[in-house]
């Protein structure tokens, strides 16, 4: 198993440069569709589209057992928020890989009787469950550093003698006690804690590129289930940008996410 996932892992920036050149192809055919190209030519796009996909499948042949090495990696994390959604990504993946497999089986032709919407449905579903344990586990990385430069500012605060700062909750203009005075301080901690998101991210590029990257693809899944329909423009545009930014992870290994 060692040796099929080291030539996984070989395979994966063949298989990023596809995808991302499998969603181009969508978002060129919604463009040409939308500016009135010739049929012939839109029939084209669409033809190396789907086979840009066929050959995607053919490289994640095997990723089942990449991604269960992963679960498996993953159960003896010390943090039990980041073991459970990683844990149970990575088995999603799997089976999402192994639904794709037999997909790939029945539009090869090697089982013809696959029912493939069957298959693609459940793929999608497995993979739409991968995406919002990923997300799951960006938000929990998040709060957990906003506490942290929360707290880091606060020790900075005291120590510069600026730790009188709950005498402001007293009466005055816009304060608690008067009227409307609490719509403004909502708004103010609501900036707040926007601004140190913003500083949070900003100093973590890994966390920024796996927030940006998983929720681009989150609309793939939703579109193909049909549980929120975007058009192929907007999946092609989402596809392109998460695959550009999955060859960026593989290019700057620093920018990957860890663990």
């Amino acid at each position: 198993m060692d040796a099929w996932v080291r030539f996984s892992a070989q395979s994966q920036a063949r298989e990023r440069l596809c995808r991302a050149a499998q969603y181009a192809c969508s978002l060129l055919g919604h463009a040409l569709q939308k500016h009135g190209a010739s049929p012939e030519l839109q029939k084209q796009i669409r033809q190396l589209e789907g086979h840009l996909s066929l050959g995607r499948k053919l490289l994640r042949l095997g990723n089942s057992a990449d991604a269960l090495e992963s679960a498996k990696r993953a159960v003896h994390l010390s943090d039990v928020v980041l073991r459970f959604c990683i844990t149970v990504s990575h088995l999603n993946r799997a089976l999402y890989f192994a639904c794709d497999n037999v997909l790939w089986a029945g539009k090869s032709g090697l089982a013809p009787r696959v029912d493939q919407e069957k298959w693609a449905q459940r793929s999608f579903r497995y993979y739409l469950f991968s995406l919002i344990m990923n997300l799951s586990r960006d938000a929990y990385e998040i709060r957990l550093l906003m506490e942290q430069e929360s707290s880091a500012y606060g020790r900075r605060l005291k120590g510069s003698g600026g730790g009188a700062m709950g005498g402001t909750e007293t009466a005055g203009p816009g304060g608690p006690g008067t009227p409307g005075g609490g719509l403004p301080q909502l708004a103010l901690k609501l900036q707040l804690r926007v601004l140190l998101l913003a500083r949070v991210l900003r100093g973590h590029p890994p966390l920024l590129l796996d927030v940006v990257r998983n929720a681009c693809d989150l609309f793939i899944p939703l579109d193909k289930l049909g549980l929120w329909r975007c058009g192929p423009g907007i999946v092609g545009l989402c596809g392109l940008v998460s695959s550009i930014l999955s060859i960026l992870t593989l290019i700057c290994p620093w920018l990957r996410l860890k663990p």
